[in-house]
């Protein structure tokens, strides 16, 4: 049965923050709310949480696997960002947007994809995530928690608190709760790993996104 945290979103308390983020250390999985949809995580670095992340995730390995930093300084240390991929997240972070980038050698094999040598980093706009980081001091694995119904599909309805709450509180170690309700869209995905971005799935923020930029699509 998951521990599960009750954190105030504008002012998240330190020591809980600290005891979730010695639990990551330690291998543990997390449930927990980010700008855009509830996420399941854990810390990038251990090989066996990430490992669990997928089994709960029902993920191939040759899918790549989404993971937050803390600002575009803390980005560059696992992606390689050319100028023109700088300036786009510079003006969209911290923000409900993925950006797909060729990996550095800090990034395990375990999150990339295969193949490209890329991976999906966020950098969300949500106090709790960041507090996280800070005391993590990692990235954090982050992969949308939605739940398929009988046919496969992922109705907005199976995205709310209490059914993800319900579902997965046997496969997590940790819940984090909070008083704000989950966007029912995730984020924006933009493929930034060749010279010509592209968007690859318009989701939170789109429209923004749309006034600011041309892209590909």
């Amino acid at each position: 049965m998951a521990t599960i945290y009750q954190l105030n979103s504008e002012n998240p308390q330190g020591r809980s923050i600290d005891q979730i983020t010695d639990a990551l250390k330690q291998g543990a999985i997390m449930l927990y709310p980010t700008d855009t949809v509830y996420a399941i995580g854990c810390d990038l670095n251990v090989k066996s949480a990430v490992q669990k992340v997928r089994q709960i995730k029902q993920l191939s390995s040759d899918k790549p696997l989404t993971f937050l930093c803390s600002s575009l300084s803390h980005i560059s240390e696992y992606a390689v960002v050319s100028d023109e991929a700088y300036r786009i997240m510079k003006r969209l972070i911290p923000g409900p947007y993925t950006f797909i980038l060729p990996t550095t050698k800090l990034v395990p094999k375990l999150v990339m994809s295969p193949k490209r040598k890329t991976t999906g980093i966020r950098v969300p706009d949500n106090n709790i995530c960041h507090s996280l980081l800070e005391s993590l001091d990692n990235p954090i694995i982050s992969t949308s928690a939605h739940l398929p119904d009988e046919d496969g599909e992922y109705p907005s309805y199976n995205w709310e608190k209490a059914r993800l709450f319900d579902h997965l509180e046997k496969l997590v170690d940790i819940i984090i709760d909070n008083d704000d309700d989950p966007s029912l869209k995730v984020s924006t995905i933009l493929d930034l790993s060749t010279s010509e971005p592209t968007v690859i799935r318009k989701g939170l923020g789109w429209e923004t996104l749309d006034n600011l930029f041309s892209f590909s699509s």
